[in-house]
C-alpha cells in the first residue's frame, strides 16, 4: 500500500507545507471519525485535473465500517463522484443526494473540502453506513455536532492545529471519556465514561454546568497537576495540546486530558476534552521502574561478591607453594574477574542489553596488564561487538578472556633480563577484529606470536582454557570455534562465529 507522501509526489502538484498539513490532520482523524461514526477517505486531486486518488483512509472505532476494503491507492475519474468534483471545485461542504448502495449496504457519502492558506489541497469523503443508524442519543447528538463544527473547522483552513503536537502514545480517544465546554470554560455535555472517569478524582455529583478548570484545582493537588496557564488553556478547551494530571497516595488517579478547540468560523465557541484514566499503565510503568532499579542493584551486588571471590582466590594464591597451582588459580581469578566486568556494566544499564565495545576494551587491557609480559602485548580492536543480551555476554566475556590469555601466554616468550629493550618496548600485538550483521558475529583474535606447536589438534586438547571457549561457544552461543595459523603471517588465529537472535 503507498504512503500518503509517495501517492502526493507521485500523482499531485501539492508541495511539502501540503503534505505536511495533510499529515497533521490524518494525525487526528480518528477522533473526527469516530465523533462522525464514518469512515473518512482522503481523496488527492491529480496534477492532470483528470480525478482523485485515494491517499488516505480511517474506520471508525464507534460504529460500523462503510469499506470493508482497503481503497488507498485507488483512482476515481473527474464525472464519477459529482460530489468529490463540487467539493474540490467549490470549497465547500456538500451533502447533496441520494445514498450509495455498496454490497447491499446504504451509505451517506458527504465531501469536505480540505483548505490550508486559502486553497483546497485535498477532499475528505465522509462515508456513514446506515444501517448503523438509529434515534441518537444525548450522546450520539453531541458526538455529531462536534463533528459538524470540525468538519466546518477543516473546510475553512481552522483544523487542523499547527501548534504543540501530544507526545502520548496512550493518548485518549472519543471513547475513553468525552465532554463539550463552551467559549467560558463550562461543561455542556459529559459522557458516561468521562463522569465515570471524575468520580474516581472525587466528584460526587455531576459535571454539567461547572467550569472544568476550577473543579479540576479543586480535585487535584498543586503538585499533581500542570502549571496554571496549561490547566486554564486545556481544560478550558482553548490549546490544541494534552497534559496528565493526578491524585495523591500510591493508589492515586492519573489522567491524561486532550482539549481540542472549537471555531468552527473562526471565533472560539468552546472545545472538545477527552479524557483518558492512565492509572493502571502509569502504576505498571512504577512497578517497571522499580523492577529496573531491583535488577541494577542485584547486578551490583553480583559484582561485588565476584571481586569478593577474586580476591580471596588471589590471597589464596599468593600462600600456595606449587607454581602450577598457583598458576591455576590466578587463571581462576581472571575469568571471575571477567564475568564481574559484565554485571558491572549490567548494573549501569536500563536495558538487559549491554554496550560489548567496552567490555571487550577492558577485558584486554586486564589480560595484558596482570601477564608475565608485564604488558608488553598490545591488543587492538578493529570493528564493533554493539550491544549483546546479558546471558550472551556473560559468555562472550569468559571466551575473549580466555582466547587473548592463550595468545599472550603461549604466543610470547617472556624477554631475558639481559635483553635489550625498554620497560616499556612492545614485544606482540593481539589484532581482535569483529565483523557483525543482522544475523551473524563473527570474531578473530590474531597474534604475530609463535604459533601453534607442531601436531598441535583442538579435538584432542587438554588445556583447560581452550576447553572452556569451546564448550561456551559450541553450548552457550551456538557457534563455531576453529584455531588455526594466521593466514600469510606468523603467530596463531582463533576464529568464533555466533548466531544473533
Amino acid at each position: 500500500m503507498p504512503s500518503l507522501t509517495e501517492l502526493v509526489r507521485s500523482h499531485t502538484d501539492l508541495d511539502h507545507q501540503d503534505i505536511a498539513w495533510l499529515q497533521l490532520l490524518q494525525a487526528d482523524w480518528q477522533i473526527v471519525a469516530d465523533l462522525s461514526f464514518a469512515d473518512l477517505i482522503l481523496w488527492l486531486p491529480d496534477r492532470t485535473g483528470s480525478g482523485f486518488w485515494a491517499g488516505g483512509q480511517m474506520r471508525p472505532t464507534t460504529g460500523p465500517t462503510a469499506y470493508v476494503d482497503d481503497i488507498v491507492g485507488s483512482f476515481v475519474a473527474t464525472g464519477r463522484r459529482p460530489l468529490l468534483d463540487a467539493a474540490y471545485t467549490q470549497g465547500r461542504l456538500v451533502r447533496e443526494g441520494d445514498p450509495e448502495w455498496r454490497d447491499d449496504v446504504p451509505v451517506r457519502v458527504e465531501t469536505i473540502p480540505v483548505r490550508r492558506s486559502g486553497r483546497v489541497i485535498a477532499v475528505v469523503a465522509r462515508n456513514t453506513n446506515l444501517l448503523g443508524v438509529r434515534t441518537p442519543s444525548r450522546l450520539e447528538l453531541s458526538y455529531l455536532q462536534t463533528a459538524a463544527d470540525l468538519t466546518q473547522m477543516i473546510a475553512n483552513g481552522f483544523f487542523p492545529s499547527t501548534g504543540q503536537r501530544s507526545d502520548h502514545a496512550d493518548s485518549p480517544r472519543v471513547g475513553d471519556g468525552f465532554l463539550r465546554v463552551d467559549a467560558a470554560g463550562h461543561v455542556v455535555y459529559a459522557s458516561p465514561n468521562a463522569l465515570s472517569v471524575y468520580r474516581r478524582l472525587g466528584l460526587s455529583g455531576d459535571l454539567a454546568g461547572l467550569s472544568l478548570a476550577d473543579l479540576t484545582r479543586e480535585l487535584v493537588p498543586p503538585r499533581h497537576r500542570p502549571d496554571e496557564e496549561t490547566l486554564s488553556a486545556v481544560l478550558g478547551g482553548r490549546a490544541h495540546r494534552d497534559t496528565e494530571i493526578g491524585t495523591d497516595g500510591g493508589d492515586g488517579v492519573s489522567l491524561i486530558v486532550r482539549a481540542i478547540p472549537l471555531r468552527p468560523e473562526g471565533v472560539h465557541i468552546g472545545g472538545l476534552i477527552l479524557v483518558r484514566d492512565v492509572t493502571d499503565l502509569r502504576r505498571r510503568d512504577r512497578e517497571l521502574v522499580t523492577k529496573d532499579a531491583t535488577i541494577r542493584e542485584i547486578h551490583h551486588r553480583v559484582k561485588n561478591n565476584l571481586q569478593t571471590v577474586a580476591a580471596l582466590l588471589r590471597l589464596q594464591a599468593r600462600r600456595m607453594d606449587s607454581p602450577s597451582a598457583k598458576a591455576a588459580l590466578e587463571e581462576a581469578v581472571r575469568r571471575v574477574g571477567s564475568i564481574a566486568i559484565v554485571h558491572e556494566t549490567l548494573s549501569q544499564a536500563v536495558e538487559e542489553n549491554v554496550d560489548f565495545d567496552e567490555i571487550a576494551d577492558r577485558l584486554g587491557a586486564m589480560v595484558t596488564e596482570v601477564s608475565a609480559l608485564g604488558g608488553r602485548v598490545r591488543v587492538t580492536r578493529v570493528g564493533g561487538f554493539g550491544v549483546l543480551p546479558s546471558e550472551s555476554a556473560t559468555a562472550m566475556a569468559v571466551v575473549l578472556t580466555e582466547v587473548l590469555q592463550n595468545a599472550v601466554e603461549h604466543g610470547y616468550e617472556p624477554p631475558d633480563d639481559d635483553a635489550d629493550l625498554a620497560g616499556d618496548a612492545l614485544i606482540g600485538e593481539i589484532v581482535v577484529t569483529v565483523r557483525r550483521d543482522d544475523r551473524r558475529l563473527t570474531l578473530t583474535v590474531d597474534d604475530d606470536g609463535l604459533g601453534l606447536p607442531p601436531g598441535f589438534d583442538l579435538d584432542e586438547s587438554t588445556n583447560l582454557g581452550l576447553t572452556i571457549v569451546r564448550t561456551l561457544v559450541e553450548s552457550e552461543l551456538g557457534g563455531k570455534l576453529e584455531l588455526g595459523p594466521v593466514p600469510g603471517g606468523p603467530g596463531t588465529r582463533a576464529a568464533i562465529d555466533v548466531p544473533l537472535e
